[in-house]
């Protein structure tokens, strides 16, 4: 079937889902921009900053949208481009967008509180440990599974003939054992994504200081990407894996302990520009595609001994596309530090339900281009691979450059350097963010602990620095097939948990809630069993005590929330 009727589709969804389904969500809420919001409140120049609509949905969609959407539905295409398409689809409407949202609006009606924090209002002190505890562990994985695939990315080497650049080559090469010429793919995102974080304080500088304008501010960011990906083409830097890990681990111990308009702004903002960008390209590149009749060459299902390597269709294609469709993370994101920072309440739907409807373009347009790009014995090579790292994001960049070769006669060199990016400045965007929110619930975790605690258990430093600890030395042990299931399913409780916590909410305000209880229950059962087939199936035959002891924790701290919250049900009804 043709390309271009399965996007239209997704789009044509997803734009009645923000017209008709986000009023209504709104209309529940009693959306009202002349109530104060906690950046208006409590505004201190670090967490509280009242940000522009535009800024901060730069900010919400860098930070969800990275990594996330393109590593997941790549790695899923494994159970075939049916199951994934329609995924990616209705999750993103009925599942992920009201999950998004409802977060960030109770969130801003309880002075920004991250979700563990509305967990003690709606179960008290055992509801707000277990959240906070279950959040704490989900994104230990999350970095460490970002950090591992961004240090395999960042030296990816594809045979020069595979570019199909004509006469003499742009791209800088290497020579490797087996005597093949070799693109340094990687090496330009590395000094691309080196010199944007460079120049990220002086953009900050501008945004905070000087006040410029945001179309001055938006020149000057598309610029510095241009000239960064110049400079890459030209100067690639290349360096071993684990010295990557060790540099991005100190870059984000600094960044999460900053202010928040030094460098996470101004990162997301110019980050923004690529993956729009991206984004754009990649559109065009599927319609030109399905004009000229490109059909998506992938199996529409695939047989039970291909997907066995992850997994049974149900549960593990739900928990491996998160992003895209539904994804934990973003309940943090949106009740962390977004909450902290919008100016009017309107602009939480634009932030959070349209951010969530703009990843699930993003997602589709991977699936189309992944199931267009590469032939599918490719795919299985460089993301399923007998021996060897997986790297789905040169998986993605690869189909990127093919689908636009194919369909627009560009080198497959440019759409394969600019697929890169795409995926590699975001998925440092999502590291920094993820420690920073990782220190501020370690920091609440301590007061539980020791009522008491004050001076260095409150340091964001030392919080900072146990985070990045944990991170890498679950990246440096274990490989990306490894931590992406556990990762992925403890991601998705998450967002279950998330949305029991706001059906409470809503619920003790006597507010309509079936639109958040039915996907919460859908989620937790789903997550659950796919903790449980992990367990299992993988880690009990391997002998694989670190990840056996994850699993049963997790599993243990969401049967607690569900019974906390169960009571709380009760107790609500009979009031």
């Amino acid at each position: 079937m043709n390309i271009f009727f399965f996007l239209a589709i997704g789009i044509i969804f997803y734009f009645l889902a923000y017209r008709y389904y986000s009023r209504y969500i709104a209309h529940v809420f009693d959306e009202n921009d002349g109530n104060p919001t906690p950046a208006q409140q409590l505004e201190d120049g670090r967490d509280f900053v009242p940000t522009s609509a535009g800024v901060l949905f730069s900010h919400q969609f860098a930070s969800i949208a990275g990594a996330g959407p393109i590593v997941g539905p790549t790695t899923a295409l494994l159970f075939g481009f049916i199951p994934v398409w329609m995924w990616v689809i209705l999750g993103a409407v009925f599942v992920g967008a009201v999950h998004d949202y409802t977060a960030m609006f109770t969130s801003l009606r309880e002075r920004g509180a991250s979700m563990a924090e509305v967990a003690r209002s709606t179960m008290g002190k055992w509801g707000f440990f277990l959240i906070i505890s279950f959040t704490i562990l989900m994104l230990f994985f999350l970095t460490a599974a970002f950090l591992g695939l961004t240090a395999t990315s960042l030296t990816s080497l594809v045979p020069i003939e595979e570019m199909r650049v004509s006469g003499h080559s742009f791209l800088k090469t290497v020579v490797n054992a087996e005597g093949v010429a070799m693109a340094q793919i990687g090496g330009i995102a590395s000094t691309s994504v080196i010199i944007l974080t460079l120049t990220a304080p002086l953009l900050g500088w501008l945004m905070r200081r000087k006040k410029i304008s945001g179309w001055l501010l938006g020149g000057t960011a598309l610029l510095l990407s241009l000239a960064s990906i110049a400079a890459g083409i030209y100067l690639p830097v290349s360096l071993d894996p684990k010295v990557w890990i060790v540099i991005i681990t100190i870059y984000v111990v600094i960044a999460s302990t900053a202010p928040v308009w030094l460098i996470l702004q101004p990162r997301d903002f110019v980050n923004s520009f690529v993956l729009y960008i991206g984004m754009a390209i990649l559109l065009i590149g599927i319609i030109g595609g399905g004009l000229t009749g490109m059909s998506v060459q992938a199996p529409a299902f695939t047989s039970a001994e291909t997907s066995a390597k992850l997994g049974m269709l149900w549960p593990f294609l739900f928990i491996t596309v998160a992003c895209g469709a539904i994804s934990g993370f973003h309940s943090i994101v949106a009740a962390g530090t977004v909450s902290k920072q919008i100016a009017r309440e309107s602009d939480a739907r634009k932030i959070a339900f349209g951010g969530m409807l703009l990843e699930g373009v993003l997602a589709l347009a991977v699936i189309i281009t992944l199931a267009t790009g590469l032939s599918f014995p490719q795919y299985l090579a460089i993301v399923w691979p007998e021996t060897g790292a997986a790297n789905p994001i040169l998986a993605f960049a690869l189909s990127m450059g093919y689908l636009l070769h194919n369909a627009l006669g560009v080198p497959v060199a440019f759409g394969t350097v600019f697929g890169i990016l795409m995926v590699e400045s975001f998925v440092v965007t999502t590291l920094d963010t993820a420690i920073r929110l990782n220190r501020y619930l370690l920091q609440e975790l301590w007061k539980i602990i020791l009522p008491n605690a004050r001076g260095l258990l409150q340091s964001p430093m030392l919080n900072s620095l146990l985070c990045a600890a944990v991170m890498i030395g679950l990246a440096w042990t274990n490989a990306f097939q490894l931590i992406w299931p556990i990762f992925g399913a403890s991601n998705q409780l998450m967002a279950a948990l998330a949305l029991i916590v706001v059906t409470l909410w809503l619920m003790a305000r006597k507010k309509p809630n079936l639109f958040t209880l039915i996907p919460a229950i859908f989620m937790i059962v789903t997550s659950m069993a796919a903790l449980y087939f992990l367990l299992v199936n993988k880690y009990l035959p391997a002998a694989n005590y670190p990840l056996i002891i994850t699993d049963l924790i997790l599993m243990a701290l969401a049967v607690g929330v569900v019974i906390l919250a169960v009571k709380r049900f009760r107790s609500l009804r009979q009031a």
